[in-house]
């Protein structure tokens, strides 16, 4: 059952004209930080958007048509259908963690759960010509970091993070994210068009570019400060010399993410970008369970601070009762708990898709992600391939 179209709101749209006006990422931040709302940044004016160091050409774009333009159209499509998503940096949805690099993207679309960008992860990345034992290695680490509990995030490139996205599929509650060098509806490469599905209906596609933008070279390297963001290690399963993954290990070292290298024969080349991570001071591991010693403490500081940051849930009755006991007081707003009733009301024993939630609640996607997520932290709730059931 699929969730009816959406249509955008304000903010929305302010959102895409302020991606469409393109230049700096850090004026558009600032603008955003000074004011309520996108939309009511975009109203503020010239003097406003000068004062927050937009330059002329930012400018220019924001005062033109409120036409959106081909591009942007298509993108507010995209927007409207079921389990899609734009998170804006003023939003309370974007991934914390990401919002500590040097330079956050200003908007993420997001094909899939959002909520996967809260949880505790792990980057796979490699060469895109790996060999065969690199592929077992990444389908290896992989799966044991996904039984962990960890998200497996990658770059959907053909090789390790292929690999490491199949692996991570392959089990039953596997969790595992795709950060794209192009818009979140390309499969690039073209052959991995069924896994680009596979990896939107059972974790989330993630991209800065729009809807329809296609994959060009530049991008790589920008969509890798990304992946080593959103994760709280980097593992390089096989690196050339000059090889992607060593840009993102960079990068994930720069954020003061933890940097993994696997070892290899000295006689194959593709060894040769770990080897040197490894004397650069990655951590030199050998088995999966290596990772997981060094990221379980900082996954556990991080699901702290996260419960933290949400809103507490209430103690919740059994949706089946007919009995409907009072609610324990907790530091939510009396709305929230009613908002946390209806979710576990709306939450049966058999798995239930995100869309059947909206429809069960009453909830915005939004208001379901957060809340699931306090509840799965909490232990109330489990999810499987983008199913939610009580625990």
């Amino acid at each position: 059952m699929s969730a009816p179209r959406a249509s955008l709101g304000p903010d929305d749209i302010a959102l895409l004209r302020l991606i469409a006006a393109g230049g700096r990422g850090a004026t558009r931040r600032a603008l955003l930080d000074r004011n309520a709302s996108p939309a009511a940044a975009l109203a503020a004016g010239v003097s406003v958007w000068r004062a927050a160091g937009l330059d002329a050409s930012q400018i220019a774009a924001l005062r033109a048509s409120a036409d959106l333009g081909p591009a942007l159209r298509h993108a507010q499509d995209w927007l409207t259908e079921p389990d899609h998503a734009l998170i804006g940096w003023q939003d309370p949805d974007y991934p914390p963690l990401l919002r500590q690099i040097s330079s956050p993207p200003l908007a993420l679309f997001v094909a899939g759960d959002p909520a996967l960008l809260w949880r505790p992860a792990v980057a796979v990345v490699g060469s895109r010509a790996a060999t065969a034992g690199g592929c077992e290695h990444a389908r290896a680490f992989a799966q044991a970091l996904a039984n962990a509990g960890l998200v497996v995030v990658s770059g959907m490139a053909a090789g390790v993070d292929a690999a490491a996205h199949r692996a991570t599929l392959a089990l039953p509650t596997g969790a595992t994210v795709a950060v794209l060098g192009c818009g979140p509806d390309i499969a690039y490469p073209a052959a991995h068009r069924s896994l680009l599905a596979d990896i939107a209906r059972r974790g989330a596609v993630v991209s800065e570019h729009p809807p329809g933008t296609g994959a060009r070279r530049e991008f790589f390297p920008s969509r890798n400060r990304i992946l080593a963001g959103l994760a709280l290690g980097t593992v390089v399963v096989e690196a050339g010399a000059r090889s992607g993954a060593l840009i993102t290990a960079r990068l994930a070292a720069e954020a003061g993410h933890e940097v993994f290298a696997i070892p290899g024969s000295i006689g194959n080349p593709l060894t040769r970008g770990c080897h040197r991570l490894i004397r650069d001071g990655a951590l030199l591991v050998e088995h999966p369970q290596e990772v997981i010693d060094v990221l379980a403490p900082l996954a556990a500081a991080q699901a702290t601070q996260l419960r933290a940051m949400l809103p507490a849930a209430p103690d919740l009755p059994d949706p089946c009762s007919d009995a409907t006991p009072a609610l324990a007081s907790t530091a939510s707003p009396a709305a929230a708990s009613d908002h946390y009733h209806s979710v576990w009301r709306a939450l049966g024993h058999d798995p239930s898709p995100m869309d059947l939630l909206v429809q069960r609640s009453g909830l915005t996607a939004a208001e379901l992600s957060s809340m699931l997520l306090v509840m799965e932290l909490e232990g109330r709730v489990v999810v499987e391939h983008g199913r939610y059931t009580r625990k």
